[in-house]
């Protein structure tokens, strides 16, 4: 399949991080996500009974990536990818990125994070 439905750029303040201050006062986190999903219907009956919403899924994303005080960005991914997957059956395959802009390193840099991609299991 190569229907997509990508969202990029999502912002959500978290207290996401290994660091006593990042679980404190918190950081910018910003999401990307990709959604595989069969989009043959709703290309033919433009009504959106036949996708996926994509402000469901972004209200989905950010609950579950606020949920919980994860220390690591992969764990925040993966309940992400898991919440959508699960609340969403439509989607078949999806891939998460989350970046970390602020991120402690000790050094110059443009952006960090993880991607992660999950597929629906039968």
């Amino acid at each position: 399949m190569s229907d997509t439905i990508f969202i990029t750029g999502v912002v959500i303040h978290a207290r996401h991080g290994v660091m006593e201050h990042e679980t404190e006062v918190g950081q910018r986190f910003v999401i990307d996500l990709e959604l595989s999903a069969d989009l043959s219907e709703s290309s033919r009956t433009d009504r959106l009974a036949d996708t996926v919403s994509y402000s469901n899924v972004v209200a989905t994303a950010t609950a579950a990536f606020k949920n919980a005080n994860y220390k690591l960005l992969e764990r925040a991914a993966g309940a992400v990818a898991d919440a959508i997957l699960a609340a969403f059956p439509k989607i078949s395959a999806i891939k998460v990125t989350v970046h970390k802009p602020h991120a402690p390193i000790a050094a110059i840099f443009d952006d960090v994070g993880v991607m992660l991609t999950r597929i629906r299991q039968p």
